[in-house]
């Protein structure tokens, strides 16, 4: 790390490679704070919320960069814009509610407005009351707004950025991955709805779990119990540019009863059977036979379908030791009755409950609790070599590994 810039924390890798990672990294208070600086306000295009979750002229969203609060608009002509959720004049929060519509924003402190893209439109009390205070005549509007940030709009998402280096959306995720995620959600979308959940484990596990195309078939066992997902099943591990970018897919039952399962023990409740198979009802809308998929851009955004069941997955930090999780809920604008009530019942299989993925709710706290005290030590992620490279097994870690290599690389590390 660049000691001229960052002092504060003293945590460091124990060498050049990818594979050894300190457990201090996800406890130290001093090394949190840099990654909000270095991380959230570089060059990296943090994920802020759906563009149809604001559709009409006046809609807005609040969401987070980092900890940083940051309002979503829609102007009258029809732009999007993003800026801080703080007050220029005192600091207070602009938007108080999560989602809404207004012609301008109102800071409810002092009534100072905004318009949509954040510029400074009026101050109660301008020219004083009854001639006496106000601002001073040779006040500048245009220099106090809302601090804006730049933005982008790729397949329907959101993304901002506080940096002009940071490259343009599809170089920063590399070609494949931008590929992907236009075959997922190359059509206007549908807002259905979303969850939130709050993990109690630093924001960095969670990446690495959602990255973790290994433990899927280990750790939740209704992919083994239902006969779903298995790593032998045919598949693969796509790694995007910067090496945090990445999607891991599997295709149909392929594969499914290999004796490697068998020989090392790993369960699977063969007579189980669902009361109600229609959740599985599915529907290869991409042609391409791929029953699951999750992407990652690094460092907020998971993409992920199951079936179909499409969300998207918003990882904001709160502290060292507490994750907010964000799940985005969405079809396609043209979707009949029958489609929808199939990604709605679908949507059952995710989420801070889902059948697939409520183990991932607790399974970080469980690491978050047993390195507490730990100083110097570390955790391996050698599935699959040392390297960062696309694969196709998914009994790796390789995609781990590339959001440490991206990681290293922004904090300078």
């Amino acid at each position: 790390m660049d000691a001229k810039s960052d002092t504060a924390s003293d945590v460091r890798f124990p060498g050049k490679g990818l594979s050894e990672i300190p457990y201090d990294l996800y406890t130290d208070e001093a090394l949190y704070k840099q990654e909000l600086k270095r991380i959230y306000r570089g060059p990296v295009w943090n994920y802020l919320c759906l563009a149809c979750e604001i559709p009409e002229p006046g809609d807005y969203r609040t969401t987070f960069v980092g900890e940083t609060p940051v309002i979503v608009t829609r102007d009258r002509n029809g732009d999007i814009h993003a800026m801080e959720n703080r007050c220029a004049h005192r600091g207070a929060l602009v938007c108080l509610k999560k989602r809404g519509n207004e012609k301008l924003l109102t800071c409810v402190y002092h009534s100072w407005t905004y318009k949509l893209d954040g510029s400074l439109h009026g101050v109660a009390f301008e020219r004083g009351v009854g001639g006496q205070g106000g601002l001073a005549p040779g006040f500048d509007k245009s220099a106090h707004g809302l601090r804006r940030l730049r933005i982008t709009v790729f397949c329907g998402l959101i993304f901002g950025t506080y940096s002009e280096a940071t490259p343009d959306f599809e170089t920063y995720v590399g070609p494949e991955i931008a590929s992907h995620m236009r075959s997922i959600l190359g059509k206007p979308l549908r807002y259905l709805g979303r969850n939130v959940q709050v993990l109690p484990n630093n924001w960095k596990i969670y990446n690495e779990n959602l990255r973790d195309s290994y433990h899927a078939s280990l750790l939740h066992t209704f992919f083994n119990t239902f006969k779903l997902n298995r790593l032998s099943q045919d598949g693969g591990i796509v790694i995007g540019a910067g090496g945090g970018n990445h999607i891991s897919y599997g295709k149909s039952k392929t594969g499914y009863d290999h004796p490697d399962y068998q020989a090392d023990g790993i369960h699977s409740l063969k007579d189980m059977q669902l009361q109600d198979p229609t959740l599985l009802d599915t529907v290869d809308e991409s042609g391409e036979g791929m029953t699951t998929r999750i992407l990652s851009v690094f460092p907020s955004l998971g993409l992920q379908c199951h079936y179909n069941s499409i969300a998207i997955r918003q990882v904001l930090p709160k502290g060292v030791s507490e994750t907010e999780l964000v799940w985005s809920h969405v079809g396609y604008a043209d979707d009949d009755p029958a489609m929808q009530a199939r990604r709605l019942k679908q949507s059952n299989l995710v989420g801070p409950a889902g059948y697939i993925s409520m183990e991932d709710g607790c399974i970080g706290g469980f690491v978050q609790k047993a390195i507490q005290g730990v100083t110097g030590e570390v955790g391996i992620v050698p599935m699959g070599g040392e390297g960062v490279e696309s694969s196709k097994a998914r009994a790796t870690e390789v995609s781990i590994r590339g959001f440490w290599q991206a990681y290293r690389a922004a904090m300078d590390m």
